[in-house]
């Protein structure tokens, strides 16, 4: 192949590439509100902010999901998938946005970009052993917390723990904690209040937090126009009385960031 051939195969193959990375691209605002439809995912597996009922998607996160793209005017196409695979996939543009219970960290804004916070919780012990309270009582313990959670990194922090389990769901570290396998179980606040009042007689008791976070939702690494349009929704959502009307729904308190 002659030199000038050469160069013409490999404008053509840039281009290409070129091509192919345009296409990867997230969705603007304006393409999801002409499409009049957005993709989001979620884990359904983390009740009561994401879980199934049946086959039929629900909780408190999904439904604050479905109010928000009313007022986006856009309605909703659920994906529910392992939680590990939610932001990975967010940053393939596999979906246009994720909720489902992240907490907002340095680590993971590197990698998305973070909506407003739709509630304030955090990490808490629970446990059989009324002995075992705080972050300290976890000292020779062992501890079981979902994968891929900001609960996980923080319990691994706490000094003297004897071992952390994860566990692909977080329904699966309460079972552990149920059958004695472990001796305490970390998690969400406000899921361990619906699951010591859920079941009241398996001897589980809430101890205190091991830290506070925000939670928000998520969308591909610096699509400012979904972001700001998801924003601007859910602020309206906060201001019309259906937040707080959903939050005590599902908590019985406003569990909005203060």
């Amino acid at each position: 192949m002659t030199q000038p051939g050469k160069w013409i195969r490999r404008g053509a193959l840039i281009a290409v590439s070129l091509m192919a990375a345009l296409g990867a691209q997230a969705r603007s605002f304006d393409d999801i509100k002409k499409d009049g439809k957005i993709l989001v995912a979620t884990e359904g597996q983390f009740p009561p902010f994401n879980y199934f009922q049946g086959t039929k998607l629900t909780g408190f996160e999904v439904e604050l999901a479905e109010l928000v793209a009313h007022k986006m005017g856009v309605t909703i196409e659920w994906k529910a998938l392992g939680f590990d695979a939610l932001l990975a996939g967010l940053r393939q543009d596999r979906w246009d946005l994720v909720i489902a219970s992240h907490g907002v960290t340095d680590e993971r804004a590197k990698a998305v970009t973070f909506a407003n916070p739709h509630y304030c919780s955090g990490g808490q012990v629970i446990a059989l052993d009324p002995a075992i309270r705080t972050g300290a009582d976890l000292a020779g313990k062992v501890v079981a917390v979902q994968t891929g959670t900001t609960y996980l990194e923080s319990v691994k922090k706490l000094p003297g723990i004897k071992e952390v389990k994860n566990f692909p769901k977080d329904t699966d570290a309460r079972t552990a904690l149920l059958s004695q396998r472990v001796d305490a179980w970390v998690s969400d606040r406000f899921v361990a209040k619906q699951a010591l009042a859920a079941a009241p007689n398996a001897g589980m008791k809430a101890g205190e937090m091991v830290f506070i976070e925000r939670i928000a939702a998520a969308v591909a690494k610096g699509n400012q126009s979904v972001a700001a349009g998801y924003n601007k929704a859910l602020a309206e959502v906060m201001a019309d009385g259906s937040y707080a009307a959903l939050s005590k729904k599902y908590f019985n308190e406003d569990v909005r960031c203060k």
